[in-house]
């Protein structure tokens, strides 16, 4: 007697994707089998990552894949502080700005993302209000009698009204 088959398809199986992370090693393994582990020059070439080095041209300097990098790097944690250190990449930019052709663009963006950087490598978006009623009202008659004739502000109100003015470190003794 034949068996009597499903009409209902089979469910299907989904397929496993190809690029998935695998799981990390134990760091006995990871060491065990890790080229850069066993490197005379790791801790050079884990500056050098962290220093933002192409891993590239890291893997050319010292004979090594740049998956075994990348791999290492994962193992040992090393991509957070590598991120934390942005501050080393936009030197390097600004620092090879006069020996490669870049755009006054990038140029510009890397100088004012440094300056924003504080010293742990945080972006720290600085804001600062001037209230300039309040800076009128410091002026003296002299001072305002100028800027009604003449339309002459005094270099101080400039300076402390304009944040980049690399003079306004000299009014802090009369306005701090």
């Amino acid at each position: 007697m034949k068996e009597k088959t499903s009409s209902v398809p089979k469910k299907a199986v989904p397929k496993q994707r190809k690029n998935l992370r695998p799981a990390a090693a134990s760091p006995g393994r990871h060491e065990a089998k890790c080229t850069i582990c066993k490197h005379p020059q790791r801790e050079e070439i884990e500056q050098e990552f962290l220093n933002w080095k192409s891993p590239e041209k890291i893997g050319e300097a010292f004979g090594l894949s740049r998956d075994s990098i990348y791999r290492h790097a994962r193992a040992l944690n090393l991509i957070e502080p590598r991120r934390r250190n942005v501050r080393c990449a936009l030197e390097r930019i600004i620092e090879r700005a006069g020996d490669v052709e870049v755009n006054a663009n990038a140029i510009v963006s890397a100088v004012a993302t440094y300056a924003k950087l504080n010293a742990s490598g945080q972006l720290i978006d600085r804001v600062e209000n001037v209230n300039l009623n309040e800076l009128f009202s410091r002026m003296t008659e002299d001072e305002m009698r100028r800027y009604a004739t003449r339309g002459d502000l005094p270099e101080w109100f400039t300076a402390v009204a304009t944040p980049n003015d690399s003079r306004r470190g000299g009014n802090a003794e009369r306005f701090g």
